[in-house]
């Protein structure tokens, strides 16, 4: 077995990394779990999960990045992932859905 190389370079870069984005890391982990969860109580399918669950924790993990320009600190991605985790996708569209009619009929 290969033992993995000692590069002190590449951990210097990655913990910086890794504490920058943490929150967001977490929250799409965190949304991850909750939906592979939720899905499986729910009494679906594995393809439902390998599907939905990516889905959600990528979609949080986009949305973790958006919350500093709503003024919402980003110590607060945690709860964004629970609730994306909970709502799903097809949730989380409808909701879009709805917000953004409402913006468009204001115009």
């Amino acid at each position: 077995m290969q033992r993995m190389p000692e590069r002190p370079d590449s951990w210097a870069w990655l913990t910086p990394w890794l504490e920058h984005h943490w929150h967001a890391l977490y929250a799409g982990g965190l949304a991850f779990a909750i939906a592979a969860l939720r899905i499986i109580y729910g009494g679906g399918g594995l393809r439902r999960v390998a599907l939905e669950a990516p889905l959600c924790g990528l979609l949080t993990t986009a949305g973790t990045y958006g919350l500093p320009l709503l003024g919402i600190p980003t110590s607060a991605a945690p709860f964004l992932g629970g609730v994306i985790g909970l709502l799903g996708v097809e949730g989380v569209r409808a909701l879009a859905r709805r917000f953004l009619n409402r913006k468009v009929d204001q115009l």
